[in-house]
């Protein structure tokens, strides 16, 4: 059913800043959305604000037609776990568990840890990852964490892949396996995707761009077949 928003607003403060301005458009299932924006345009957090991690101020958004701000905690925590995977500009793996350990980190709240462990296992090898399984993050490159933080983001196979900035702290050739990962899993697994980047060309990549300025959609448009 995809995302649905409409007369979306968010503020901050006292007195209230509105960094989202009334914002209305439709995410439908399977799409690969780029957000774009000079820095402060409020690209980041609409991402939080349709992932359910940071609260709307008013407006509507609708996941699966689910009213999110309707949903009780209990409700919300499994939807996000379940349903959508988070990819951010800093890794976030812990640093005492080895790669394998961190990725499968989602399944052990569940306790689908060991059942899931073969389909970890899979998604290093399509992630050219295999040889960090039982390394600690700090011993490894800055693309093999990234790959490592996208891997785990994707093990419950989620239905929404969230992605802040995955390419900002990564060099040419990472940034370019991070984005034929997203590139595959978008084409084969159906994933809906929305990426916040600064990278015009990274954008490009995406089906979809949605750019904002100062917290207003400036243009809304699929990319040319």
């Amino acid at each position: 059913m995809g995302i649905l928003v409409k007369n979306l607003e968010k503020s901050f403060g006292q007195p209230p800043t509105r960094v989202l301005k009334n914002l209305s458009f439709e995410i439908k299932e399977g799409e690969f959305v780029a957000i774009t924006g000079r820095s402060g345009s409020g690209k980041s957090t609409l991402l939080y604000t349709l992932s359910t991690l940071d609260p709307l101020t008013s407006g509507s958004i609708k996941l699966d037609g689910k009213e999110i701000s309707k949903l009780e905690n209990v409700e919300l925590h499994q939807f996000r776990n379940l349903r959508m995977g988070f990819v951010f500009q800093f890794h976030y793996l812990l640093p005492e568990l080895t790669c394998l350990e961190n990725i499968l980190v989602p399944a052990r709240k569940t306790n689908r840890h060991e059942a899931l462990e073969k389909t970890a296992l899979g998604l290093m090898e399509d992630f050219e990852i295999t040889h960090v399984k039982d390394k600690v993050p700090g011993k490894i490159s800055g693309g093999e964490r990234q790959r490592v933080a996208i891997a785990r983001a994707l093990l419950m196979k989620p239905k929404y892949l969230f992605a802040d900035e995955p390419t900002g702290n990564l060099d040419s050739i990472s940034s370019e396996k991070v984005l034929r990962i997203f590139e595959r899993v978008n084409k084969k697994d159906k994933t809906t995707i929305l990426m916040v980047t600064h990278d015009m060309g990274y954008a490009g990549r995406a089906g979809r761009r949605i750019g904002l300025v100062d917290g207003e959609i400036d243009f809304d448009r699929k990319r040319k077949t």
